[in-house]
């Protein structure tokens, strides 16, 4: 069945809301209290954040934050940001998952504050003098030997993370990506399986990438012989820089935001003036362009789902119903693969919903994690009286800025399946269709 044949009012039939019916028919939802950020202004101890670089290869400085846990047992979690942000992005996710265990977040190199310190290209030499500088870095004549080859690709960040656990964290971790981290993340653990300990999707991006990866399609990719590479040549610059001056304005930054977070009262200025000081670095317009015109991956999602699967690797999918962009299709999917894999929907939630809703997402992580830790004697969050093996709904309250707030879980559990729900929902349609026509 193709995904046109979903097509209902909303673009996507919402088998979420025929869940939420066969839950209303079993009973009411029930509400489950889960704690709050912590309040420094209450009293409340917040783990310390502290800011680091490493240098992985020379010129390649990541910037990275770390927070955690003094119990040297504790376990391990690196944050993988989505595209356009970085570190920052998991504020609240360092400040209190640091309480428990020891957590990382890093900046994809091209990205956040691992941009590069000096301009990966330089301009040649003309009668003894250099030609006129230019702000932006990256459009020279020549490429620095050490941005030889240099390609902000998901291929890149890959082997980034990979590096990056074996050489700072040092040990298997639990891998958390949203976004395009979230394919960073199932990427790097179809690749490195002894360095992970589980991944979770959050709102994973299913795709990345417009033009053919040299190894999977080596013919198709020489008509782009220097995609993303260094030095990017003028007619690229003139185009991209057209798509680049609209999207840095703070005007469509803010617009951006406003479409991928579901609840307009949480508050984005931190994540605003974050996205938009990096605009403003000289190796901005350069890394975007990078990124843009970068190769597909050697492994598409779908493969390194299949890999992960094979190898055993716990999964866990949380999804923000309400993203505009991966849509709730593409998580049912993922758990289409992967029917074991516990799947909770949060909702109202968008594109970010460890931004939007930290308490809620901090919650499932936190259970998750102790599930996995105490292989299993730990139930899984929200399924406390349940087998796990159906949906089960449930209200998660808790108190921000002092006032109660309430978001609606769906654990969508192994034996009923996508196809079932779909099944039920024609089944639904038809029947009320042929109570009209009586």
């Amino acid at each position: 069945m193709t995904i046109s044949a979903l097509k209902g009012v909303e673009g996507v039939i919402d088998v979420e809301e025929t869940l939420g019916n066969v839950t209303k028919r079993r009973g009411s939802i029930p509400k489950v209290l889960v704690p709050g950020l912590p309040d420094e202004s209450k009293g409340d101890v917040s783990a310390f954040v502290s800011s680091r670089r490493w240098e992985w290869k020379p010129k390649f400085n990541i910037h990275y934050e770390r927070s955690g846990s003094r119990n040297v047992n504790a376990p391990q979690v690196l944050f993988l940001p989505g595209f356009g942000v970085g570190s920052f992005h998991y504020e609240k996710q360092l400040k209190d998952l640091g309480r428990d265990y020891s957590v990382w977040a890093i900046d994809f190199l091209g990205q956040g504050m691992s941009l590069p310190h000096e301009d990966p290209t330089r301009r040649q030499q003309n009668d003894g003098e250099s030609k006129v500088e230019d702000h932006l870095w990256g459009f020279g004549d020549e490429t620095e030997p050490w941005a030889d080859e240099l390609v902000y690709s998901i291929d890149l960040w890959q082997e980034q993370v990979r590096y990056f656990i074996e050489e700072v964290i040092k040990e298997p971790v639990y891998i958390v990506g949203n976004s395009l981290g979230g394919y960073v993340a199932l990427y790097f653990a179809a690749c490195n399986p002894n360095l992970v300990k589980g991944v979770t999707l959050l709102n994973a991006t299913p795709f990345w990438g417009f033009f053919p990866n040299p190894e999977r399609s080596p013919v198709l990719s020489q008509m782009f012989p220097s995609a993303g590479k260094f030095p990017l040549s003028p007619r690229v610059r003139k185009i991209i820089e057209i798509v680049w001056e609209k999207m840095r304005d703070p005007r469509s930054i803010g617009e951006i935001l406003k479409q991928v977070y579901a609840d307009h009262s949480t508050n984005i200025d931190k994540v605003f003036s974050r996205i938009l000081e990096v605009t403003e670095h000289p190796a901005a317009l350069a890394s975007f362009a990078s990124i843009m015109l970068a190769p597909q991956g050697k492994v598409s999602f779908g493969e390194a789902l299949s890999r992960c699967k094979s190898l055993d690797i716990p999964i866990c999918l949380m999804y923000g119903k309400e993203d505009p962009w991966v849509r709730p299709i593409w998580g049912l999917q993922v758990k289409k693969q992967l029917p074991e894999a516990p799947y909770y929907q949060i909702s109202p939630a968008g594109h970010c919903p460890h931004d939007e809703v930290p308490e809620v997402v901090n919650y499932l992580l936190r259970g998750w994690i102790k599930n996995l830790e105490s292989q299993g004697f730990v139930a899984l969050p929200l399924l406390d009286d349940e087998s796990g093996r159906h949906d089960v709904a449930k209200d998660l309250e808790f108190v921000r800025d002092g006032a109660k707030r309430s978001v609606r879980v769906l654990f969508h559990g192994s034996e009923s399946a996508i196809w079932s729900r779909l099944r039920y929902f024609f089944s639904n349609q038809l029947e009320n269709l042929t109570i009209k026509l009586r």
